[in-house]
């Protein structure tokens, strides 16, 4: 199953719990049909996301696609003047309002606080809500630079397939995935493949030179302390408040 064939699927009714979610996913979701009540009201509602142990005060709780256009220089340029001018027609003021209440994808905070959007976001399962609130700014932009995307997603998938499968530990399983993904990085530093921020990877050093520089990745803590089970109407109040439960 991919995302493709994923949606469809979810949009049956069959799902308890999504733990990964577009609002791409939206607009199918609240169509008539099995998870929209007869009043138009969804069965279902965005909830925030939960963190782990190695979470901290100021720490994001994931990414999300905010979204970028990219023009290749390799395009003849009567095609990426085309391309540019319906780049110009997406993000338009005066087109993004309807196109944000068609694929509810929204790009302005001037388009999700229209008058439509309050009267709509009852129907919206928490959308209006989250995007209106300062708890938004805790889903980072996923990043601009990612190297040669479809070689490394290839890698992610299967050294992560592998954990999940009990092949091997999930240790085992990000080392061969942070080694793969170097030798390919390597490669294309050596190649200089990219004119303009390219990979450029940092000597081979031991863990405990990394965990000892500022902002590095921690050292691994007990990763199922006691779980704490918190009262959703206080998670949705936190949420409007930009604070994290």
């Amino acid at each position: 199953m991919d995302f493709y064939t994923y949606l469809p699927f979810l949009a049956k009714g069959n799902v308890a719990q999504q733990i990964f979610w577009y609002t791409a996913f939206t607009a199918t979701m609240v169509e008539p049909g099995p998870t929209v009540n007869a009043d138009g009201t969804p069965k279902w509602h965005m909830a925030p996301s939960p963190h782990g142990p190695y979470w901290e005060e100021g720490m994001k709780l994931g990414y999300q696609d905010c979204g970028s256009w990219t023009f290749t220089y390799s395009t003849p340029l009567d095609r990426r003047k085309a391309a540019w001018l319906f780049a110009q027609f997406c993000v338009a003021k005066s087109t993004s309002l309807k196109k944000a209440h068609v694929g509810l994808t929204p790009i302005r905070d001037s388009d999700i606080r229209h008058e439509s959007f309050t009267e709509r976001a009852p129907k919206l399962g928490g959308l209006v809500e989250f995007y209106r609130s300062p708890a938004r700014v805790a889903w980072t932009p996923s990043g601009t630079n990612v190297p040669d995307y479809p070689e490394l997603a290839q890698l992610w998938w299967q050294n992560v397939g592998e954990a999940v499968s009990g092949e091997v530990t999930v240790d085992a399983a990000m080392d061969n995935l942070a080694l793969e993904m170097d030798k390919v990085m390597s490669r294309l530093e050596r190649a200089k493949v990219h004119k303009v921020a390219g990979p450029k990877l940092n000597k081979e050093r031991d863990e405990s030179y990394w965990l000892n520089q500022p902002g590095a990745p921690k050292a691994k803590v007990n990763e199922k302390p006691q779980g704490e089970t918190v009262d959703y109407d206080g998670l949705i109040k936190a949420w409007r408040e930009g604070r994290v439960k």
